[in-house]
């Protein structure tokens, strides 16, 4: 819960135009001593101050952030990325309160996931650093390795179905897709059975990749959202265009009232140019 604070708190007072190095002296007098965390963001800060970033910083610090925490960090910081850190900060809040709250590893999962796919960060490195986090057991960490190499030509959909239950109970029914199991038909033809995919997802998330299936990855998302109550990742707000043309309708009605001003006072003969004079140098 500290370390959601920390996010939260980091967040909110950036979106205030706060110097970073301010605000993170000031969190580190806010948050509990108990948690040692103060002593990691003494070394952030140092490492911001000569590095100008403290994505890597968190990388040197695994036992207080994880791989994914850090290579959030690290993508908002980059100059060529349009991935802010605001968005990036209220992200790895609300996945440390989700962690907080008993996380399961699927919903865990596929919130990082979408994280990579809604923000269009990169697959290769955000799979990679998903594997390191220590909230997956070996057949996850497995897996996600896997699909790492998988991903782009294979849709998340099916990879999800394959490792459900429901795409194990449909192989293994009479009335299923296939009539015999993979056992059979291996001891049929005389060949060793392939192991059969772990099962990583229950019954449910099966049913709903299954219906999602050749659609696009965020109406996969949104119905695990609606249906099993997995956490949802924030969303950048679109851009309010109508309080970036008052500043210059504004300005645009100023000039139109000194044309208009100009032109009356030429009809009157009374036009001065003196008025636009500057004040005389001084000798």
């Amino acid at each position: 819960m500290e370390q959601a604070y920390f996010f939260r708190v980091l967040g909110d007072r950036l979106r205030n135009d706060m110097p970073t190095q301010e605000i993170l002296e000031s969190v580190r007098e806010e948050v509990l001593s108990t948690t040692k965390l103060p002593l990691a963001i003494d070394f952030l800060r140092t490492e911001l101050r000569h590095e100008g970033v403290f994505g890597p910083a968190m990388l040197l610090l695994p036992h207080y952030f994880t791989p994914f925490q850090a290579y959030v960090v690290l993508e908002a910081e980059n100059e060529r990325g349009r991935f802010d850190l605001r968005i990036g900060l209220e992200i790895l809040r609300r996945e440390a309160e989700y962690r907080a709250e008993q996380p399961i590893p699927q919903g865990l999962f596929l919130y990082q996931f979408e994280t990579i796919c809604r923000n269009r960060l990169g697959y290769d490195q955000g799979l990679a650093a998903m594997a390191s986090d220590p909230a997956f057991d070996d057949t996850w960490q497995q897996w996600i390795l896997t699909i790492r190499r998988q991903v782009g030509m294979v849709d998340i959909a099916d990879l999800i179905y394959v490792h459900s239950q429901a795409y194990q109970d449909r192989v293994h029914s009479p009335s299923g897709g296939s009539k015999l199991s993979a056992r059979p038909r291996a001891a049929r033809h005389g060949t060793d059975p392939k192991p059969a995919p772990p099962i990583l997802f229950g019954h449910q998330e099966g049913r709903i990749a299954l219906a999602n299936r050749r659609k696009d990855p965020l109406y996969l998302f949104a119905s695990l959202h609606r249906q099993l109550g997995y956490p949802e990742i924030p969303c950048p707000k679109p851009v309010d265009i109508q309080q970036a043309l008052l500043p210059q309708l504004a300005r645009r009605l100023e000039l139109l009232e000194k044309r208009v001003t100009l032109i009356e006072d030429e009809q009157r003969g009374g036009f001065d140019l003196a008025q636009f004079y500057g004040p005389p140098e001084s000798p």
